[in-house]
């Protein structure tokens, strides 16, 4: 008898069986209960699969993308992210896995800044500086959320009001960010807010990514490509010099794909701020799409799994962090251990500390106005 080229091994027969029964499934969603904070305030939970198998969890406490579970080239599927199976893991955490970051990302130096003429100080939660909105900010907040349902996706809109005055930061605030996943692949992250008085703003989503499944080791030798022909070099104490320097002859040279570990430890002044004891990276790149949510921006991928992660955002820029101070002592989702260097960020952002440096792009937000962001992971696997 001939061989038939259509002939499946029972393997391959419960595999396409799986995958056509998981297309038959369509795009989902659903919501259950997340627990409690401290406070006995109700976090929920919720949960969205495509026909592929790709799921994405998030819960209203921190607006947070507690979990991503994505296929590698064997069609196995792990956990991406970094994060807790509970809501107090999250509460006394300090690391801001998965969160919604505001009102403003990054860092400011000083904690403060000025608008009109009028300083305002944001409470110091990183030595000298104001991290991330401070000790309290949108990633401590339990937000309201409603699931939607678009003709090719499913997702959830999480909405909070940061009042007048809520970590020093001037005028009543209303963000809403989006979650949405399709059958492409893509989880999709807008921002939309607006306010009643002049405020600075600055959003971003600060999930630590391990493409090789979140504990399963560093991430030293997954190949990163950042599209950025420049950064912005910060001082002693993080913060930007207000220069644009050239990634080139640096160890910041990410524009082929690069090991995330090859230069890691170089003997370079700025890696040794980031990190002083063994360097690494936590710096903000100058995307060359600027802000073109059609170009490419970042794409990282791990060998050994063949995840793929590619990254496009309106944003100009995209602090890629190496988790420097995760030190394998924390333990996360099913009790894994997280290691140095044991995952990445890729928050997309304005530029860290942008209200006081005159020459950056302005993250100044008025009455009228409406910010918005736009940023895509796509996922794949070789």
């Amino acid at each position: 008898m001939p061989h038939s080229p259509y002939r499946l091994s029972g393997l391959g027969l419960s595999l396409l069986l799986a995958s056509l029964g998981a297309q038959a499934a369509g795009l989902s969603s659903e919501h259950k209960a997340f627990g409690t904070t401290l406070d006995g305030s109700a976090v929920e939970q919720y949960v969205l699969r495509n026909s592929h198998g790709l799921q994405a969890t998030v819960i209203t406490y921190g607006a947070v993308l507690q979990s991503l579970k994505v296929p590698d080239k064997n069609g196995a599927f792990d956990d991406v992210v970094l994060g807790f199976d509970d809501v107090q893991g999250y509460q006394r955490g300090t690391a801001f896995f998965g969160a919604t970051i505001g009102r403003y990302g990054n860092r400011l130096a000083g904690g403060a800044f000025e608008l009109d003429g009028q300083r305002y100080q944001v409470p110091l939660n990183d030595g000298p500086n104001s991290l991330h909105g401070g000790a309290q900010g949108f990633d401590k907040r339990v937000w309201k959320a409603r699931p939607i349902k678009r003709k090719d996706a499913v997702g959830v809109t999480l909405s909070y009001l940061s009042k007048d005055g809520e970590m020093g930061f001037p005028g009543n605030l209303q963000v809403e960010v989006t979650y949405s996943l399709n059958d492409n692949n893509e989880l999709r992250i807008e921002y939309s807010a607006s306010t009643d008085k002049p405020t600075v703003l600055n959003l971003t989503n600060h999930s630590y990514f391990n493409l090789a499944g979140a504990g399963n080791g560093d991430v030293l030798a997954q190949l990163a490509t950042l599209h950025a022909s420049h950064y912005t070099p910060v001082n002693a104490k993080l913060i930007p010099t207000g220069e644009l320097a050239p990634v080139a002859g640096t160890p910041l040279d990410f524009r082929q794909p690069t090991a995330i570990g090859q230069h890691i430890k170089d003997d370079h002044p700025q890696l040794k701020f980031a990190e002083p004891k063994q360097g690494g990276f936590d710096f903000n790149w100058v995307l060359d799409a600027k802000g073109d949510v059609g170009q490419l921006a970042a794409e990282v991928r791990d060998p050994q799994s063949g995840r793929r992660l590619q990254l496009y955002t309106s944003e100009p820029g995209v602090q890629f962090y190496t988790s420097n101070f995760l030190d394998g002592t924390l333990k996360g989702k099913a009790g894994r251990t997280y290691s140095h260097w044991g995952a990445f960020t890729l928050e997309t952002q304005h530029f860290p500390d942008s209200p006081n440096q005159p020459d950056f792009p302005s993250t100044r937000l008025n009455p009228g106005q409406v910010y918005s962001q736009d940023t895509v992971l796509k996922f794949s696997a070789d």
